[in-house]
């Protein structure tokens, strides 16, 4: 296996519906307040791992982001204060069964399956990176498919940080996952995946047979 730039998490939380481009994609109107979703550790793989491509799943799509991982324990902490708790940024990518998110009507087997949580190819520290305009780009076999700035996140990380605290706590090197831009897709066995960040680096990985 590729290294994982992290210690195992206790959790990995992710948003759903949070770049104002693609909520226009998916004709939907930006949500009030964050949605959240969890995928397990189990799923994490690292930078050059592969992808596996579950057997009986019909459409396997990509969801390139920016990932925040936690310093330190984090309850109810208030939105001027988040960036004390954030110990770095990485490239994170939200591999999801669609078919199965949309039968299921919820989303927890669809975001779970082992090697469905890429993320690196490392960690720059909090103080070496702002994320509030960056690009965010996704590569499938070399095409750009994906391509925003952080700018149109509809949440910002503070509030998001802020809101899942206010939830559930925290603990050091927990994962929180701040959404996906327009142009999500699919990806079929064979085919590399390469999600870059400005100021990060790329993650890059390939799907293979179950």
């Amino acid at each position: 296996m590729g290294a994982v730039p992290i210690f195992t998490p206790t959790k990995i939380i992710c948003l759903g519906l949070n770049y104002i481009d693609h909520a226009h994609e998916l004709k939907m109107k930006a949500p009030e307040e964050p949605i959240i979703f969890m995928k397990p550790p189990s799923a994490l793989i690292g930078n050059g791992d592969n992808i596996v491509y579950p057997k009986g799943v019909t459409q396997l799509d990509y969801e390139g982001e920016l990932a925040v991982i936690i310093k330190k324990t984090a309850r109810r902490v208030a939105e001027k204060d988040t960036f004390d708790y954030i110990l770095g940024y990485t490239c994170f990518n939200d591999v999801t069964a669609r078919d199965l998110q949309r039968k299921d009507g919820q989303w927890t087997r669809a975001k779970s399956f082992d090697t469905f949580c890429p993320v690196g190819p490392r960690i720059i520290p909090a103080a070496k990176f702002n994320p509030a305009d960056v690009k965010i780009e996704v590569r499938l076999n070399g095409a750009v498919k994906q391509s925003s700035s952080t700018k149109n996140m509809i949440f910002k990380i503070p509030r998001i940080i802020s809101f899942i605290s206010g939830i559930m706590t925290l603990n050091p090197n927990d994962i929180i996952a701040t959404g996906t831009p327009v142009g999500v897709g699919p990806m079929n066995v064979g085919d590399t995946i390469e999600v870059i960040i400005e100021g990060i680096g790329m993650l890059k990985n390939q799907v293979i047979s179950a």
